[in-house]
């Protein structure tokens, strides 16, 4: 493991092992020369492959033919902050344990752990790789849109950006507020980086799209409708661990009440509706185009329907807004009815309150006359007694 340079004299010894301290002598003629070699071993846990979430700890050990010294240790993220780590064992000099802080996506990269100290005098620099398997997006994000139009939900995958050299596999699932899950598709990637995709489910449809990126997991949603809301998790899991990505899709949709068009003088009562609560910064907003004020109205707090009442024809909008940014907007015509449609209905009315008026008079003559039948009946029954009783009277005298 070492070799001597012949023009220089040096000499290299490599793959270093901490049994190699100690002192190392050089004699040229009645000249000598001795370099006391100090050595240090770092080692990361998990090989420095992480998912989010997880604390790697550091294990920094030395060996030195002297008296080992007491060690000041600094370490510095990719971004070169100074992170402090916490100590789990510093009792023997010759071993330390440190706890870093838990790792995001972002902290991949190359990280520096800076060894001082004061007597014999150390300042000395070891590099050492963290990778972190995850998610570029968010958590957790909420994404809108409007019913029968098209959207593509994406995840964001960082193991080509952080030349992750490790297989691992993951799944896309919906789940719906009524518990329901659908597993829409597995993947997984080799140690050669290439990745493989396997839709599941027939039940929901959905597509892979061809054109995107290679690190990427999408689906294409057509024809958007209130089915196809619910909370897509993206899951990746790696030597029995996971971690997760979460994207809520929020569908909304404007209806009339009743359709059609509208006639003069008749009312219309618009709605416009989402297929889940909004968060306490979002809300929608009904508006009526070149309209005042007046015509606004807006959902009140975590409230998933707004409507408005319309008495005349017009173009209306529903947005939906979240923290004073509209995401999404659906617009509803009202039209007003031809004037024979109007005449129509005029003429309906009446004729269905002079039917009404009818019906009614009929009740009461038929009430009247059935009232009359009646009494007439009674009397005749009156008087049928009367003329048996006097019958029976003249037999007895």
């Amino acid at each position: 493991r070492s070799e001597i340079i012949p023009s220089s004299k040096d000499l290299n010894v490599y793959d270093l092992k901490l049994s190699d301290a100690g002192i190392y002598t050089c004699e040229y003629g009645s000249q000598t020369v001795s370099i006391l070699l100090h050595i240090f071993e770092l080692t990361i846990s998990s090989g420095g492959h992480f998912l989010p979430n997880e604390v790697p700890q550091l294990t920094l050990m030395q060996n030195s033919l002297h008296s080992l010294p007491k060690l000041n240790i600094t370490v510095f993220n990719s971004m070169n902050n100074l992170i402090r780590p916490k100590v789990l064992q510093d009792n023997a000099p010759g071993k330390y344990i440190l706890e870093l802080k838990k790792l995001e996506a972002t902290d991949s990269g190359t990280w520096t752990c800076h060894v001082h100290s004061v007597s014999p005098s150390i300042n000395h620099n070891i590099a050492f790789d963290v990778k972190v398997l995850g998610f570029q997006n968010a958590d957790s994000e909420r994404k809108y849109a409007t019913v029968d139009s098209t959207v593509i939900l994406s995840w964001r995958l960082n193991f080509r950006k952080i030349i992750w050299k490790k297989g691992f596999k993951g799944e896309l699932k919906l789940k719906q507020e009524n518990a329901t899950t659908h597993e829409l598709l597995d993947f997984n990637v080799t140690t050669q980086g290439e990745k493989h995709e396997t839709p599941k489910t027939s039940y929901f449809w959905f597509e892979i799209p061809e054109k995107k990126p290679e690190s990427n997991i999408e689906v294409k949603l057509s024809k958007v409708s209130f089915n196809h809301s619910g909370k897509y998790q993206c899951q990746l899991a790696y030597n029995r661990r996971h971690t997760q990505s979460t994207i809520e899709l929020v569908v909304m949709k404007v209806s009339a009440n009743p359709v059609g068009p509208l006639p003069r003088g008749a009312k219309m009562t618009l709605i416009c509706q989402v297929s889940s609560p909004l968060p306490p910064n979002a809300h929608l907003r009904w508006e009526r185009v070149n309209g005042t004020q007046a015509d606004i109205r807006k959902s009140k707090q975590n409230e998933a329907k707004v409507e408005v009442n319309v008495s005349a024809a017009g173009l209306w909008n529903c947005h939906l807004i979240e923290d004073n940014d509209m995401k999404i907007s659906l617009n509803y015509c009202v039209e007003e009815a031809p004037v024979w449609i109007s005449y129509v209905v005029i003429g309906t009315s009446i004729a269905g309150s002079m039917l009404l008026f009818g019906l009614v008079c009929l009740c009461i003559v038929s009430g009247t006359s059935w009232q009359r039948r009646r009494q007439r009946a009674r009397r005749m029954a009156q008087a049928r007694q009367y003329l048996l009783e006097n019958k029976t009277c003249q037999c007895q005298q």
